[in-house]
């Protein structure tokens, strides 16, 4: 007998386990992913779970976010949170492809008056301008998307002054400015503007003296009141 080899211990002999997949925390989110996250918010606002500050802070840190891991936390405390990759939305979530392109290279688009916008639009100026006035606009849902690209050209949005306006985008070498606004309507629409500005100019603010007209009326008629 080999008195030199003694036999090991179970700690010694045991296998480390397999490397575990890439964490769901890690993986990219998409514009889906922090639009549902945003809805979330939006229904804790009018619920009165959260304040006017919460929200905007929360909301600022969902557009910035990069990860699902970094949408998470941003709704961990609310009913009805759920994991930011959840089954496929619903018809009032925005989705991730645009309802419609607003597109002017070397010429203008404009969308104003009595219009109904989608849930998302895309603006895209190269050398040109996009106008999108929301200020006399029908609004069918609650959280309207507005994705602007400005390469040399300009994007204005307006939009009344008792709706919610949002923004995370950059400029590069450009301009960037978008007049946040917090409507004192629970429930009220909320406008969010992303994207980029590349030597050009993305511009999103309220219209003084244009008001929602029919928001009470809309807003009990999405609540079932």
């Amino acid at each position: 007998m080999d008195l030199q080899k003694q036999p090991q211990s179970s700690s010694e002999t045991a296998q480390p386990p397999p490397a575990p997949p890439a964490a769901e925390a890690e993986l990219r989110a998409s514009d889906a992913d922090r639009d549902r996250v945003a809805d979330l918010l939006r229904d804790a606002l009018a619920e009165g779970r959260l304040t006017a500050e919460e929200h905007s802070e929360r909301i600022d840190g969902v557009y910035a976010a990069r990860t699902l891991g970094e949408l998470e936390p941003l709704v961990r405390d609310l009913p009805g949170a759920r994991p930011a990759q959840a089954p496929a939305p619903g018809p009032g979530t925005v989705p991730a492809e645009p309802d419609e392109n607003l597109v002017a290279v070397f010429s203008s688009a404009v969308r104003k008056g009595r219009w109904r916008p989608g849930r998302r639009t895309h603006a895209y100026a190269v050398f040109g301008n996009v106008e999108i006035d929301l200020s006399e606009a029908l609004f069918e849902y609650q959280h309207v998307v507005i994705k602007a690209f400005s390469v040399f050209g300009n994007v204005e949005v307006t939009v009344p002054e008792n709706v919610t306006l949002r923004g995370s985008g950059s400029g590069i070498l450009g301009n960037w400015e978008i007049d946040h606004l917090e409507s004192s309507e629970p429930g009220a629409p909320v406008v969010q503007i992303t994207g980029v500005a590349v030597l050009g100019n993305v511009e999103a603010k309220p219209k003084r003296g244009s008001l929602l007209r029919d928001l009470h009326h809309k807003m009990r008629k999405h609540l079932g009141s």
